[in-house]
């Protein structure tokens, strides 16, 4: 049985309870550590994850035991692990549809309120009518601030071909990756003491499709911009990509000419 999770550390924490569970059946739970390399990277990697992951692999080749295999996937696009961007809800439609057009940024109108009284702080996103997300907290202060840091993010850029009366079935302009590159200082930073609500919405599916596992923290931060890089990375598989073309609003999150698929949209059509 192969069981994928998010990062290593909530893999190395699955071992460790599944361990707990299956008591004199705990050494047939393995961590299979990722290289982090493509295969065309010609690379040295850490001596102890290649042997580590020999071992794993002779025990399944060779002795054939069962096993319960733990592992990890990054969020890489040519070797430079990244996050893949599912959405920017924002107010500001004048800076929606050029984003969209010209990086593929998946930016989509959404109703955004903040305010902070003293110390308090409340926020919360709208769409559709759906709250989706909602924070409340307690600035403890200023904490200390972050070095300076690179952050890169992967956008999908495409057009679907022209048609009428049925789905798109190819491109005018095939999907691209799109590898977004940018260096942050940090001019202020705040902690803050606060809980996370994450609401279900057919718009907005983060609370179905995203759960949150746990909260790790909280902060305001004021950032001092450094530099961004934004530029074509590279191609995608145009038949691959097609099933995946259609979503809701500006976002990627999967949907139907441009909605929610309707048993997501109306709960009660799925009853």
């Amino acid at each position: 049985m192969v069981t994928i999770v998010p990062t290593p550390k909530e893999a190395r924490r699955f071992c460790d309870e599944l361990r707990f569970f299956l008591g004199s059946d705990a050494s047939a739970v393995n961590y299979f550590p990722p290289y982090n390399l493509l295969p065309y990277q010609f690379l040295a990697s850490d001596s102890e994850t290649a042997a580590e992951r020999i071992r794993i692999l002779y025990n399944l080749v060779v002795n054939q035991s069962p096993q319960v295999i733990v592992t990890t996937i990054d969020a890489d696009y040519d070797g430079v692990a990244g996050e893949y961007t599912l959405g920017y809800g924002i107010d500001q439609e004048s800076a929606i549809f050029i984003s969209q057009e010209m990086n593929g940024q998946p930016k989509y109108p959404c109703e955004t309120h903040y305010y902070r009284m003293m110390n308090k702080v409340v926020a919360r996103c709208t769409h559709q009518g759906y709250t989706f997300v909602e924070f409340e907290g307690e600035s403890t202060g200023e904490h200390d601030p972050k070095d300076e840091w690179v952050q890169n993010e992967w956008w999908i850029k495409a057009s679907r071909a022209v048609s009428v009366g049925g789905p798109a079935t190819g491109f005018d302009f095939p999907p691209h990756v799109v590898h977004v590159k940018s260096t942050y200082g940090t001019a202020h930073r705040e902690k803050v003491n606060g809980t996370l609500l994450l609401r279900d919405s057919p718009w907005d599916p983060l609370a179905s499709k995203l759960p949150m596992r746990e909260q790790v923290s909280a902060h305001l931060w004021w950032p001092i911009f450094l530099g961004r890089e934004i530029s074509l990375a590279g191609p995608l598989d145009p038949d691959g990509f097609l099933p995946f073309a259609d979503t809701i609003s500006g976002s990627r999150w999967p949907g139907v000419n441009g909605a929610p698929a309707p048993a997501e949209a109306d709960p009660a059509a799925a009853a």
